[in-house]
């Protein structure tokens, strides 16, 4: 007899987010993922100056700031066909690379590592042998036996007084919790490490960007950093070497701690690599623009068909046919009506966002999220698709990263792990600290380029948009951190007409589409344990693996789906 599991909400993301589940004889037989908020950010922005579209989209999301201004600035280029000076790419770069690396520190540390991390169990750990196993997996500073005898006096005080603090709500002694009282002392005293070395990053993206979040410095057509070789009332090459600081220590931190992380408590759960595999159609896109023409980038993407690398399909530039006409989005299954009918999915240039809201309805519409697909199927975006197609298009660093992190699992696991392991929910938390090392390598290959360009004397940072009459149309897509975000414009006679946003988060929490398929939640967790439907930890670490942030794929209505507020654009 099967037994239905809801979460509701799903805590530790960003947004509301609900998940309901089916149980069968211990495993997960169907899912449903369901946006509990309304996004109407697109309205908002009919009859709008395109200039003024990167300020507004921003407020999408208090986390996902840069990646929405990065993508919207981008759309409206691609409409105008209009070059960006390479300096203001080599900012934008910095600031994308800083704030991914910022996401995926924060997202394993303090948003995920609890669904595999006893902390109290942290207590009965030998600090010694703790600080003996981290010493011998890398060199970091921090891995002293006076800082584990720290952090665990400062748990046994959390626990002594039946406070958890930051730690409440923790489903601890759990029967799917593997790790050892060391393993776990390990990686409470870095989830309080990576408190401090997280900053690192957003002081990257508050320099560049002039506060975060909601970063001040873009414009259509490049960016506004004025760049100087010593006024102090600019962006200057004292100030570039203070970020230079903050990359080095980031880079000692995300080398020789995240990624040696993951991979030993993978190697602990080298049983979730059968779990959480689900849809293997991935869909990544270049960035990283290298020239003015967005053209050549550091980081390239694609499409892989079926988990096989060798299907690779490229996606080239801003101006690629194969992505822009690809996308599509659809409604059976969401709380929006089509004009065409709800049974139709449109390309986001005709996209429609017109509410409709009814009850949960396990058949019918249930979620505020739409269904997007690449060329009819469903896909699985994010740091797993951005590493497997950067993988599969020959990408050194990535094979080097991705490499040893398999080496280093099977070292410890003592079973040979290979790339087929990727394609599950511990999977997806080895790709994001490949993925990590990658950015970082690329962060300091940035801060090069953009010193050795300003010390040929290039200080340009802009080009001044030119809006002509009657309708451009344009594409501006960013591999964020949590995948494909795509911003889609519409233009007419310097106004805009329409405007999608198609982001990671609708991709991967999407609701069956008019063809009834899942998105990658849905078909994710289906053959998921579940070993106590109270206490449904094995769902959590399937859904927290893909860093969900419903914020971004909808917004703003309240519990009860009553009205808040009217906005009309003037």
């Amino acid at each position: 007899m099967s037994k239905r599991v809801t979460i509701d909400p799903v805590t530790r993301i960003e947004g509301h987010l609900r998940v309901d589940v089916e149980v069968d004889n211990g495993k997960v037989s169907k899912a449903w993922s369901s946006g509990q908020m309304w996004r109407g950010v697109e309205n908002i922005l009919i009859g709008r100056d395109p200039r003024d579209a990167w300020a507004i989209t921003q407020r999408i999301c208090g986390v996902c700031t840069t990646v929405h201004a990065i993508a919207s600035v981008r759309a409206v280029e691609n409409a105008l066909s209009l070059e960006i000076p390479v300096n203001a790419q080599y900012i934008r770069n910095l600031i994308i690379l800083a704030h991914g690396l910022h996401d995926h520190i924060v997202h394993f540390y303090h948003l995920s590592a609890l669904d595999w991390v006893d902390v109290v169990s942290a207590t009965k750990a030998d600090p010694a042998k703790a600080a003996a196993l981290a010493q011998s997996l890398s060199s970091w500073s921090g891995n002293s036996v006076q800082e584990f005898k720290k952090v665990q006096d400062k748990i046994k005080g959390f626990v002594a007084t039946g406070q958890l603090g930051i730690f409440t709500n923790g489903y601890w002694g759990h029967p799917a919790m593997k790790l050892t009282p060391e393993v776990n002392l390990l990686a409470v005293v870095h989830y309080m490490q990576a408190l401090e070395v997280q900053r690192y990053a957003n002081k990257i993206v508050t320099i560049l960007g002039s506060k975060s979040p909601h970063i001040q410095n873009v414009a259509v057509g490049g960016v506004a950093n004025p760049l100087s070789l010593d006024s102090q009332s600019v962006l200057t090459i004292e100030r570039l070497l203070a970020v230079k600081e903050w990359i080095d220590k980031l880079n000692d931190f995300v080398k020789n701690v995240y990624l040696i992380d993951v991979a030993a408590i993978g190697a602990f759960y080298a049983d979730w690599t059968t779990y959480g595999r689900g849809i293997t159609d991935y869909i990544s896109v270049p960035d990283i623009p290298l020239d003015s023409k967005g053209t050549k980038f550091a980081m390239p993407g694609g499409h892989i068909a079926n988990g096989d690398v060798s299907t690779f399909k490229p996606i080239t530039g801003f101006n690629d046919k194969y992505f822009a006409e690809g996308v599509s989005e659809a409604v059976k299954h969401s709380w929006y009506d089509y004009s065409v009918g709800n049974d139709k999915s449109l390309h986001p240039y005709k996209g429609e966002t017109t509410p409709k809201y009814t009850d949960f309805q396990d058949n019918g519409k249930y979620s505020w999220l739409k269904s997007p697909t690449f060329y009819g199927k469903p896909m699985q975006v994010g740091p797993l698709a951005h590493v497997l197609t950067m993988f599969a298009a020959g990408h050194e660093p990535t094979k080097k990263y991705a490499t040893a992190a398999l080496d280093l699992v099977s070292a410890i696991a003592k079973t040979k792990v290979g790339i087929d392991a990727l394609h599950s929910t511990i999977g997806r938390h080895a790709a994001r600290a490949v993925r990590s090392c990658v950015l970082m390598d690329e962060l300091e290959n940035q801060w090069n380029l953009l010193l050795a360009n300003m010390g040929k004397g290039d200080l340009k940072t802009f080009n001044k948009p030119v809006f002509p009459k009657g309708e451009q149309q344009g594409v501006g897509f960013h591999e964020a951190p949590r995948g494909v975000l795509s911003h889609w414009v519409v233009i007419q006679d310097g106004k805009i007409k329409n405007y999608q946003c198609v982001v990671p988060s609708t991709w991967n929490a999407a609701p069956r589409n008019e063809k009834d398929a899942p998105g990658a939640y849905e078909a994710c967790l289906v053959g998921n344990p579940i070993a106590d439907p109270e206490k449904p930890l094995e769902v959590l670490r399937t859904v927290h693996s893909f860093d969900p942030c419903i914020a971004c794929a909808i917004h703003v209505i309240d519990e009860e789906h009553t009205e808040i507020v009217k906005v009309k654009a003037a």
